[in-house]
């Protein structure tokens, strides 16, 4: 893997978990030497994500629409900006420029990318790996609801398997290293 696209809250949140978190992916992003491709803030979880990177020497693209680029929410040190017309395509060119997806604590805008991509995976128009941290069983109600349209009968059963549920930052980067492509988990007939 040489890209890892992270969504993550432009706020920190009221947990110091969280923040640990995004700070100890980004150590290992750059030790790793894989470049970190996220929303371009420096504000928020996106902020601690993007400045552990920078600061432990990696490679860090930010993807971010022209109405948000302010000096008070865009990240004014990062490897390279990219800035994009509106948030359609800030995820589009978020998601060409990584090889997997992690998702970590956030908000609507958190949910939203981590929905596209997962549904994407779903139509098949792609298959790289995605990867929920499940810390402190921050994305539980979301996994709760994916069981609910499968018990309602609005998904198969197989949905569950178009992402990585991980309970640890440490697992990220390998599980996503080796991620075998989502459709190939579901099989094309599954869906």
């Amino acid at each position: 893997m040489n890209t890892l696209c992270v969504f993550c809250g432009s706020s920190p949140g009221f947990k110091s978990v969280h923040g640990d978190c995004a700070r100890e992916l980004g150590t290992r992003l750059a030790a790793r030497g894989v470049r970190l491709v996220f929303g371009g803030g420096r504000i928020g979880l996106m902020g601690i994500l993007a400045d552990s990177v920078l600061s432990n020497g990696g490679l860090v693209t930010g993807v971010i629409p022209e109405f948000l680029m302010k000096p008070e929410i865009a990240h004014p040190n990062l490897t390279e900006m990219v800035v994009v017309k509106d948030m359609h395509a800030r995820k589009q060119r978020m998601f060409e420029l990584s090889d997997g997806f992690a998702v970590l604590p956030g908000g609507l805008g958190t949910l939203d990318e981590a929905i596209e991509m997962i549904t994407w995976c779903q139509l098949r128009l792609h298959d790289k790996p995605i990867a929920i941290l499940n810390n402190d069983h921050y994305w539980a109600p979301f996994l709760a609801l994916i069981g609910r349209f499968v018990a309602e009968g609005f998904a198969p059963k197989k949905t569950e398997k178009l992402f990585t549920i991980l309970n640890d930052v440490d697992r990220i980067i390998d599980i996503i290293d080796v991620g075998v492509a989502c459709h190939l988990r579901v099989g094309y007939g599954d869906l």
